[in-house]
């Protein structure tokens, strides 16, 4: 299968999504009046919550962690909050930030996972982005060697930032996961906080604390129950559950 692929500028991709950061993008963009949230989900050492063919991609770019008597697999994302339009997006929808626009931006449309093939029907891009400009993928292959490297780039800060996201989630209390295909927990912490909390995380690494999974349900509680991981019992009081599954 052929893609090729042109922006056309509409300013869709930069509108309403989650720009997921590396450790120094997210205080780049904190620093510069931005919003980070935090989002997590989790699976548990026994594969629980993780299709077999996706745990070594899921294992590398995750902390482990103690929760109860199990051991659990934890990723952190900082995002960019993106409500709405893009912060640094102008009225011609151009970035401001162009030269220094955090890296899933210079991917875009390609997807980071390795276990999400593109799928053009998913994107926000016009069907005209898709009918011009030059070849993206041939024969199932990318072939933009310098986008291939962002992306192992990309890849490669998730797996080097994950512990000190998670000393920066300790310093914030933020210690509830939901498990992986479940959904996840979202925080906004204080700007000044989390800020503060790199710099202190980075300084001074720390040992994972514990954490407690948020589930959508009862079949989901029993399942990690059993496996020894501990449940959330309290109402959220610093975090939004999203779930994923089908109500």
């Amino acid at each position: 299968m052929n893609t090729h692929f042109s922006c056309v500028g509409c300013g869709k991709c930069c509108s309403d999504h989650h720009v997921p950061l590396t450790l120094d993008e997210a205080r780049m963009w904190a620093a510069d009046g931005g919003n980070v949230i935090v989002l997590v989900e989790g699976f548990l050492g026994n594969g629980l919550g993780l299709p077999v063919q996706q745990r070594e991609h899921a294992e590398r770019r995750s902390v482990v962690v103690p929760s109860g008597t199990a051991e659990a697999f934890v990723a952190i994302t900082f995002a960019a909050y993106n409500a709405g339009r893009c912060r640094n997006l102008d009225e011609d929808n151009l970035c401001r930030i162009y030269e220094r626009r955090p890296l899933v931006c210079r991917i875009y449309p390609m997807e980071i996972n390795p276990h999400i093939p593109l799928n053009p029907a998913a994107k926000d891009c016009p069907p005209e982005s898709w009918e011009q400009g030059p070849a993206l993928i041939v024969g199932g292959e990318l072939v933009d060697r310098e986008l291939a490297q962002l992306i192992q780039q990309s890849r490669q800060a998730d797996r080097d930032d994950v512990q000190t996201k998670e000393a920066v989630c300790a310093l914030l209390g933020i210690r509830t996961t939901a498990l992986k295909g479940d959904g996840f927990t979202a925080y906004l912490p204080d700007m000044g906080a989390f800020a503060q909390a790199i710099e202190l995380a980075m300084a001074h690494p720390s040992a994972a604390s514990e954490w407690v999974f948020q589930v959508s349900g009862p079949d989901i509680a029993e399942q990690l129950l059993d496996a020894g991981a501990q449940i959330a019992t309290e109402v959220p009081a610093n975090y939004t559950f999203i779930p994923l599954r089908a109500a």
